[in-house]
């Protein structure tokens, strides 16, 4: 009796052949592996995948048949674009190869080949390359055909506990090509279900001995791992050792502290300067006597000249490093780049907070109080000169430990109110680079350093403005040497418009 499902209409879009055959010898990712006659039993539903990858279904099984060579099985496969595909694929030999994926029960080491006995059937994939040879797809229809549609569990019997069925697989409508496939691919497991894609752990000879004693106290994973490494113990250099997409990088990050203590905005469309109107000489009010004559004083103006500048990196590679490599070569590329970027244009910002800041008077910073004082003597000056308020302080590395470490004449902590909040000066810890320091908004900046000279600075952020472009990539083949250069680059522009606006920390 086939299997059958129920459907809207009659078209045919079958793919059928045998999908495992018994005592075939192949490699899996168990090592060497068989299946002996009637160890899959059969489940209801069972869907065919793209490539083991159960998120991306193709079709459902209608029909099987288990004899003494093997299983053939009958898919009908969905009305998608992934179907479609999945059909032209199999008829013209891309995608020729079925293979199983099992949940194993019982096996047993016969001569370093796990010959599996029992087992589930979880899914059965359409893939270009299988492990095991006996299988192959015997029949791509595409053309209309009626399929009966008995219900597909009523066609199981049981064996022993197996499901097998006693059909014969139907005719189907002439296919549009025959295609052979050659091999079959397992998923093996010791439940649970384990991939196809997933390596042995032994991959020398203190990870091969591991598992050997585990494999001798009864562990039955260990004892499949080592049946699977039995043929590359003697070949040691020939295991391969791989390799992560997770980069370690501990030099650079997009982090830009100091453009984040000023104002921000957008670059004008065009030109390499640009014009910023600014009052130089304000009107006057004063006391007048009767008849007197006003006070005036004329309003001037000036513009703020603003220079733009390219902020460009560029590399250099061979094409078979790109089109060879893994992806995540190129992406990991454009992420360093921009990594310099920030730290390029970040510098920028800082060099222009230290050449117009006001400077701040020879002082060391030993205690609390002379932080204090720092802090006070720079609101002073700004709001004198700016008519605005500090609101943000930069810091080096180097600083932000300094002020963690100072404790007052008790040595409890005066910054870290987290640790001790009897004192109130501010909040700052060593898990994050941003905290507050007697009001002000800190953030720790890596392009000031030690602990001298411009190693802090209070900030009016309305004083300083950083305007800047969207960021591009640039990509170009060289012919003549087979290369290719990539340049990551923007523009920007620093406009200082107020530079008393900044405090600076000096030592001397």
């Amino acid at each position: 009796m086939p299997y059958a499902i129920t459907a809207a209409d009659t078209e045919s879009r079958i793919i059928a052949g045998r999908i495992v055959s018994w005592n075939a010898e192949g490699s899996t990712s168990a090592g060497r592996t068989m299946f002996k006659e009637d160890s899959i039993t059969m489940a209801k539903n069972i869907k065919l995948v793209l490539q083991h990858d159960v998120t991306r279904p193709l079709g459902k099984m209608v029909s099987f048949e288990a004899d003494a060579t093997g299983i053939t099985a009958e898919f009908k496969i969905a009305k998608t674009t992934a179907g479609n595909d999945a059909l032209e694929e199999a008829a013209t030999g891309l995608r020729s190869d079925f293979s199983v994926g099992v949940d194993v029960a019982e096996w047993d080491n016969e001569d370093g080949v796990m010959a599996i006995s029992a087992s589930n059937l979880i899914e059965v994939s359409l893939v270009t390359d299988g492990a095991i040879p006996g299988a192959e797809v015997a029949k791509v229809a595409a053309e209309d055909t009626e399929i009966s549609e008995t219900p597909q569990e009523e066609t199981q019997s049981t064996t022993e506990g197996e499901q097998v069925s006693d059909t014969t697989v139907p005719e189907v409508a002439p296919a549009a090509e025959t295609v052979e496939a050659a091999k079959v691919e397992v998923k093996a497991a010791t439940a649970p279900y384990i991939s196809t894609t997933v390596r042995n752990p032994i991959v020398d000879k203190a990870s091969y001995l591991e598992h050997s004693v585990r494999a001798s106290l009864g562990n039955d994973t260990s004892k499949m791992y080592v049946a699977a490494a039995a043929d590359v113990t003697d070949n040691a250099g020939l295991v391969p050792t791989r390799q992560l997409t997770e980069v370690i990088n501990g030099i650079s990050n997009a982090d830009r502290p100091l453009i984040d203590s000023i104002s921000t905005g957008a670059l004008p469309d065009a030109g390499m300067t640009f014009e910023i109107p600014k009052i130089t000489v304000a009107p006057t009010v004063a006391i007048a006597a009767e008849a007197g004559t006003p006070s005036e004083t004329d309003m001037n103006s000036a513009f703020v000249s603003v220079d733009v500048k390219k902020y460009i990196g560029q590399q250099t590679f061979s094409l078979e490093l790109l089109d060879r490599s893994s992806p995540a070569f190129f992406a990991e590329l454009v992420r360093q780049m921009e990594y310099a970027y920030a730290k390029a244009t970040d510098g920028a910002v800082g060099t222009a907070l230290i050449a117009g800041g006001t400077d701040g008077g020879n002082r060391t910073l030993t205690t609390g109080a002379l932080a204090a004082d720092f802090v006070s003597d720079a609101a002073v000056s700004i709001y004198t000169n700016t008519l605005g308020f500090a609101t943000n302080i930069a810091v080096s590395p180097d600083q932000w430990g300094v002020l963690m470490g100072l404790v007052d004449s008790s040595n409890r902590p005066i910054f870290q109110q987290t640790i001790n909040p009897q004192n109130a000066g501010g909040t700052l810890t060593a898990t994050a680079v941003r905290g507050n320091l007697l009001g002000l908004n800190l953030r720790v900046a890596r392009n000031l350093s030690g602990t001298g000279d411009n190693s802090m600075i209070i900030i009016n952020p309305d004083a300083y403005t950083w305007y800047e472009s969207p960021r591009l990539s640039l990509q170009t083949n060289l012919i003549s040497t087979g290369q290719v250069q990539v340049g990551y680059y923007g523009y920007g522009a620093i406009a200082t418009k107020i530079g008393a606006g900044a405090y600076r920390y000096m030592v001397a």
